[in-house]
């Protein structure tokens, strides 16, 4: 008799988050069970797709990057668009910050579904929270809870979303990673929307990461990468 064993894909971006969940799930599913995806999606800060391809080598699982240039074309957002400002303006027909980026999360982790299905994987992990982020809405738990049921019915799959970091705030992020201890991993991460490294320290992304590390009294790895 065969045992079907749990396998988990991690949506895998380069950052903070997602490479804290990345070794959540080694820690949780086994890391001959995990493997990681990412997605080019025309961000400016590309310097993260060269981490992701980095730390899934250094964690030792299987990893892809699929191709999506459709937000690049519908532009907009500061992530995606030269021609906007990456800072705290709000999006000038919403009240959203100008670096949420319309359906991402949505889109990647459609694909990523579709890739699971493929892969006879049952298990997605995201590093998406509703504590310490910018106000996206496609973060939240209530979007991931129905964003999960759409796709087991589109499926007909058994397909399961795990959000991990969902209610942790940035300084319990911190700590996760400290616990599973892999914070030295965090050398390797990205996280400024600039796309500088070492990070601007300006930026948003910046701002909230170091705000995590100083209260959980921890030195960023990065800093001295």
């Amino acid at each position: 008799m065969t045992v079907h064993q749990d396998k988990a894909l991690v949506l895998l971006s380069g950052g903070q988050d997602s490479t804290t969940c990345l070794y959540w799930a080694i820690d949780r599913f086994g890391q001959d069970a995990v493997s990681a995806i990412s997605f080019d999606y025309g961000q400016r800060h590309r310097i993260e797709l060269e981490c992701a391809e980095t730390i899934a080598g250094d964690a030792g699982v299987e990893h892809c990057c699929l191709p999506i240039d459709t937000f690049a074309a519908l532009g907009g957002d500061a992530l995606t668009d030269p021609s906007v400002d990456v800072g705290n303006d709000v999006h000038p027909s919403t009240d959203l910050p100008n670096t949420f980026v319309p359906g991402r999360n949505l889109v990647f982790l459609t694909y990523a579904a579709a890739h699971a299905y493929q892969h006879g994987i049952d298990h997605l992990v995201t590093g998406v929270a509703q504590t310490d982020y910018s106000g996206y809405p496609d973060c939240r738990q209530q979007t991931m809870e129905s964003l999960q049921e759409t796709l087991r019915l589109g499926m007909e799959s058994k397909i399961q979303i795990h959000a991990p970091l969902m209610d942790r705030s940035k300084k319990e992020t911190v700590e996760l990673a400290r616990d599973l201890g892999v914070l030295n991993v965090m050398a390797r991460t990205h996280t400024c929307y600039n796309g500088k490294r070492p990070p601007c320290g300006e930026c948003p992304a910046c701002r909230l990461r170091a705000k995590g590390f100083a209260e959980a009294g921890i030195e960023d790895p990065l800093e001295n990468a």
